[in-house]
């Protein structure tokens, strides 16, 4: 005699769920349980709760009859006529509203909320969260399309509120959803999770991927953090704090938070017991919006984490695995916890065997700025939307510009060219779907609804690192797409010069044998901004206004010379991080004088020199008892990264050092800061740009661990010619026989003392021959612009290949 099938239950506690109950629960709750019962023993704190399953939800409809009145309400619907959709979409709801909860049903639910209470006489506050049993599975993301509702209390408010969820799973955007991709209405169920507040409303949350969502570079976690309840952050209600972490050294011990931005945060979500609302929106005060909102210990503790969960779920599915995190700090007791994971869908998906770049042709005025979300370029006419219920006006093609976004926006979002916002970081929902999409979006503007006019044409570029501009006019662009599959790197070492770190995780998908040249002086033009001398001694700065903003620019640190050190090493850390475990040369500061002057509250530290060019700058500077201290702060810069983020890949590059013995005053300085060559493996390498390093080469050999040659100034100062000088452009050429018969030298002098020798001036990005050449006289690397390393290390290799024929016939 057969045995009957038990019935599946109404509800599971997570502590009994894992990832076997996808079906019967959707993959967050399943998510949840599968945390609390393997996770939290390494540590990991995940707030308890429980899930109304599937069954539960089948339940409430058989028992009211809903499924005919839901098959009925849909038939013939046209989920592209936005009217027809919301009617129905709306005919749907209030009839799962209307209907009661069967009586097992809702006494499963206050059984298990009650045991959830632990018999407190005072209900505990919960998120009700909605969860699809077909979320987060390849081909379907359903995640984000049904509602959540927060700071809940009392079995009758938690039963309501699983209502409320049901009739979520028929929102306009996810009947659209379910409709475009082939789903049945009626063969999608929802599961409700029930699981414990954490008190955020009293310090903050936020979203952590485990992934760069720009770029998808696997090394790095990637942190959005404001105050109050984490919805703002999700929903992209505000600009959050923004931290990158470099997984391979957290994993190691180290301290690799190489990225940390402060958001503006104006308001926050707060729990709210006024009117009926659970919760509201209030403003963050100024001086808490300045500052950080994590610490860099909790920074790092959450990423490790991340990196944990990454690492459990990828050896759960067997393969990697980056993952979509929600974490929240609680404000009473201070401790962080991880209140949902999910797979990241959108970046790990992707085809990293095309690289394909959008390069703005043509630049104008820029209207409006923000942060990119994704890399490409759009273009049409603006149209502003600040009302979702108005989308039915906006055409095919146009610019979508609003507030921000949330799931019902989805169906107008498909149909826009880009997308700019005036709130919201890059884990908001307007982030996230432009993402997925692949629709250019410049989010977090602050002020595009206000500048940008309907009809106006624009050009939405993310093209340019991590500040998405809006520039007026239709501004020609094109893509550059190639295939990596069969490219097989030359001998010689192909390098890349770069300067912003921003682009870092983007470039070094390219094929590459690290950096060779990082100029640090976009570092401190985009992250310092201000002098360091002015930092150190803003009591010497006259101007009170510029003053002023040396407070405002350093208001989220203990001190500007704590600003300007992890200033730099963030930026310098991010390009060592991206290029790991490869060379990143780092060239320390080389600004001339009227350069420097130019940096906030530099004018009254610099001196007026007739011709900067070949004055005080580089290597002369650091041991000068006029810019030392500055130089110092850069060196322990430079020892945070390789000593504090173990980002030892590092190697630092003087620029302009004249003779041999002031490369060795330079050494010494460095090692007042803790900077010691051959220390910790550190090298030091010299810039073969002055005619003195060529004849002298031998000497430079015995101070330094290597050479650069940067042609771009050796030129200069071998032919006399002012590389800016109209008069005498015609006379600059890199490709000189004066100029080719010093590098030739140098590069001899190099191989006879054994110490690295590679270029990464300008010439071999633009001229072929000239890197030919450089093969030809036996370079150890040659450092590119990021553009041109593919189709030169194409010629190197033939050139390779030709010189190995050479070698084959004189044998």
């Amino acid at each position: 005699m057969s045995r009957a099938k038990e019935p599946k239950p109404f509800v599971r506690k997570f502590e009994e769920t894992d990832m076997r109950h996808v079906g019967e629960v959707g993959g967050k709750n399943a998510s949840l349980g599968e945390m609390i019962q393997n996770l939290a023993g390494r540590g990991i704190p995940v707030p308890g709760g429980f899930a109304v399953t599937a069954e539960g939800y089948w339940r409430f409809l058989d028992a009211s009859g809903l499924r005919k009145t839901i098959a009925d309400i849909l038939s013939g619907l046209d989920v592209h006529d936005v009217n027809d959709l919301a009617e129905k979409g709306n005919r749907v709801r209030q009839a799962i509203m209307a209907a009661a909860m069967p009586e097992d049903l809702a006494k499963a639910v206050g059984a298990a909320y009650k045991e959830l209470c632990g018999g407190s006489k005072k209900p505990v506050d919960v998120a009700v969260r909605s969860s699809a049993t077909a979320e987060d599975l390849p081909g379907a993301s359903f995640a984000g399309q049904q509602e959540t509702f927060l700071n809940i209390r009392g079995e009758y408010a938690v039963t309501d509120a699983v209502r409320r969820c049901f009739a979520s799973l028929f929102t306009n955007r996810a009947i659209s959803y379910r409709a475009e991709n082939g789903f049945d209405h009626l063969k999608v169920a929802l599961s409700v999770g029930v699981q414990r507040m954490v008190r955020s409303d009293l310090a903050c949350a936020g979203v952590m991927f485990t992934i760069d969502t720009e770029t998808g570079f696997r090394d790095a976690v990637l942190i959005n953090a404001s105050y109050g309840l984490g919805e703002s952050v999700v929903l992209g209600k505000v600009n959050p704090d923004q931290y990158y972490v470099f997984k391979p050294m957290l994993k190691k011990g180290f301290r690799p938070i190489v990225g940390k931005a402060v958001g503006s945060k104006e308001t926050r979500i707060d729990y709210s017991m006024e009117g009926g609302a659970t919760i509201r929106t209030v403003n963050v005060p100024p001086e808490d919006r300045v500052r950080f909102c994590l610490t860099d210990d909790e920074i790092l503790t959450l990423a490790r984490w991340g990196a944990l969960i990454e690492d459990y779920y990828s050896k759960l599915n067997g393969h990697p695995q980056p993952m979509d995190i929600e974490w929240a700090k609680d404000g009473l007791t201070g401790a962080l916890w991880i209140v949902q994971a999910r797979p990241e869908t959108v970046q790990a998906g992707k085809d990293r065997k095309v690289l394909e770049e959008f390069v703005l042709e043509k630049r104008s005025e820029v209207l409006v700025h923000g942060m990119s979300v994704g890399a490409r370029i759009g273009a049409g006419k603006v149209h502003v939307i600040k009302d979702v219920h108005d989308m039915d006006s906006f055409k095919d093609g146009e610019i979508l510009v609003t507030d921000m976004t949330d799931p019902d926006w989805v169906p107008v979002m498909k149909r826009a060219s880009a997308i700019v916002t005036n709130s919201g970081g890059r884990t908001c929902h307007a982030a996230i779907v432009s993402r997925e999409m692949g629709t250019p979006a410049v989010v977090g503007c602050g002020n595009a609804t206000m500048v940008l006019k309907d009809g106006m044409d624009v050009t939405v570029s993310c093209a340019d690192g991590e500040e998405g501009r809006v520039y007026n006019g239709l501004l020609p662009y094109k893509i550059n797409v190639t295939k990596l599959a069969h490219f097989k790197a030359p001998k010689t070492q192909i390098m890349m010069n770069l300067a912003e770190p921003e682009k870092a995780f983007d470039f070094a998908s390219i094929p590459n044998s690290g950096v060779g040249l990082a100029r640090i002086e976009f570092i401190f033009i985009n992250y310092l901004k201000a002098h360091p001398l002015a930092l150190l001694h803003p009591e010497k700065v006259a101007d009170k206004a510029v003053r002023d903003q040396l407070d405002a620019l350093t208001a989220a640190y203990e001190s500007k010379e704590s600003f300007c050190v992890n200033r730099l090493a963030e930026g310098v850390g991010r390009l060592a991080a991206a290029f790991w475990p490869n060379d990143v040369i780092v060239r320390a500061s080389d600004f001339k004088t009227n350069e420097y002057a130019s940096l906030l509250g530099g004018a009254g530290f610099e001196p007026k020199e007739s011709n900067p060019m070949i004055g005080w700058r580089g290597a002369s500077r650091y041991y000068d008892p006029r810019y030392k201290e500055a130089f110092l702060l850069e060196c322990r810069a430079f020892k945070k990264v390789r000593d504090e983020m173990g980002l030892t890949n590092l190697v630092v590059m003087v620029p302009f050092c004249r003779t041999p013995e002031e490369g060795k005053a330079v050494l010494k300085t460095m090692a007042e800061a803790g900077l010691v060559q051959g220390k910790n493996g550190l090298r030091v390498f010299v810039m073969i740009e002055i005619p003195s390093n060529i004849i002298l080469a031998e000497q430079f050999a015995d101070v330094f661990d290597g050479f650069s040659i940067g042609s771009n100034d050796l030129t200069q100062l071998t032919l006399g010619v002012d590389r800016d000088s109209e008069m005498v452009s015609h006379l600059y050429d890199e490709q000189n026989e004066a100029v080719r018969s010093s590098i030739r030298h140098v590069i001899r002098a190099a191989k006879k003392k054994k110490v690295k020798i590679g270029i990464c001036g300008q010439a071999p990005s633009d001229y072929p021959a000239f890197a030919e050449f450089l093969v030809e006289e036996g370079i150890d690397s040659i450092s590119l612009n990021p553009d041109t390393v593919l189709k030169t290390s194409l010629a190197i290799s033939k050139t390779e290949a030709k010189l190995a024929r050479k070698k084959t016939a004189k044998k």
